[in-house]
């Protein structure tokens, strides 16, 4: 058995896995947990649009969370002040991010190492403090809430998020088509020079790719993934506060993408979970739990610096190169 032919399992097995269990979820647990898995699932995706800048690019955000906090934004004030229905304020919160980060990235892209990361930050707390100042549009200090989202209307059919089961399905759905999409965007040919252009900028523009607009457009596709899950966070929450667009929110994510595995599809969700269960499990029992959660990161950085993900290709390739062996033997 090759090792190309056990990572195609092991992937297999991962995918499956992801598109099977969320969907029997709710058959095996309370509603508690059931919250904190949509939790994890909207999370994961702010980790991985950190991961694909850092992972897939090689640009490290601590900014990623202002375009979480414009989804959550936009879907607030396109429901509570335009009057937008359910998918008007959805929509109208994924393009203000999206915008946004278009915007900051034709700025932000030009620059590399730590003065990329610190432009990401300026642009953060800019938006973050005009948030708070802005009090009659952003509700300042006490944030934006908009009570009851409006129906889901597929048609004649209609949904509500009131409804505990459609909300986490809904979750389930939309966070599942981005991380298809992201799928398909590191398998094509745009996602191979992301990798090229993480591996070597000099030598990818001198055998003449744009390395600036390919940069530019991880920059936007990132920052279309954060507000897809701030927007989904403001609907599971029906509010939107400025506190979330604060830069130790992109921290957070910076770290869930490392644990799982930057460089890795399914790291961000791997890395979040951990970390998301360990705060739950722990915050029971000790109240500075996030010593705890600290340990786990250093160690993660020290002996896995590549992540979970990292530690399950290892186990993968020393399975295959083991089979390999005992293939040629015989």
């Amino acid at each position: 058995m090759t090792v190309q032919t056990i990572n195609r399992a092991g992937t297999l097995l991962l995918v499956v896995f992801t598109l099977t269990a969320p969907w029997v979820l709710p058959l095996f647990v309370d509603s508690f947990w059931v919250d904190i898995y949509s939790e994890i699932l909207i999370w994961s995706l702010l980790a991985a649009s950190v991961n694909l800048l850092f992972g897939y690019v090689g640009l490290l955000s601590f900014g990623q969370a202002l375009y979480f906090g414009m989804g959550m934004y936009g879907v607030a004030i396109g429901i509570a002040k335009l009057g937008f229905g359910f998918w008007g304020g959805f929509g109208f919160g994924v393009v203000l991010a999206t915008a946004m980060a278009a915007v900051a990235g034709v700025l932000a892209v030009r620059l590399t190492w730590h003065y990329f990361a610190i432009i990401t930050v300026v642009f953060s707390l800019i938006f973050y403090f005009l948030a708070l100042s802005w009090k009659p549009l952003t509700g300042g200090d006490d944030g934006l809430p908009f009570g009851m989202p409006p129906l889901i209307s597929i048609g004649d059919f209609e949904l509500t998020l009131t409804d505990p089961d459609v909300q986490y399905f809904f979750i389930v759905l939309m966070v599942g088509a981005c991380y298809a999409l992201m799928g398909r965007i590191i398998s094509s040919p745009l996602g191979r020079a992301f990798v090229t252009v993480r591996e070597n900028d000099l030598r990818a523009s001198l055998i003449g790719l744009n390395v600036y607009m390919i940069r530019l457009s991880a920059f936007i596709v990132s920052g279309f993934i954060a507000g897809v899950a701030g927007a989904l966070f403001a609907l599971f929450g029906r509010y939107a506060s400025a506190n979330f667009m604060f830069y130790h929110v992109s921290g957070e994510a910076v770290v869930w993408a490392i644990i799982g595995g930057v460089g890795t599809l399914f790291g961000p969700i791997v890395g979040t979970s951990l970390l998301i269960v360990l705060r739950e499990e722990l915050s029971h029992v000790w109240a500075h739990y996030p010593i705890l959660v600290g340990i786990v990161v250093i160690l993660t950085v020290i002996f896995a610096p590549k992540g979970i993900g990292g530690i399950w290709t290892s186990l993968v390739h020393r399975f295959a190169g083991a089979n390999a062996g005992k293939g040629g033997d015989q």
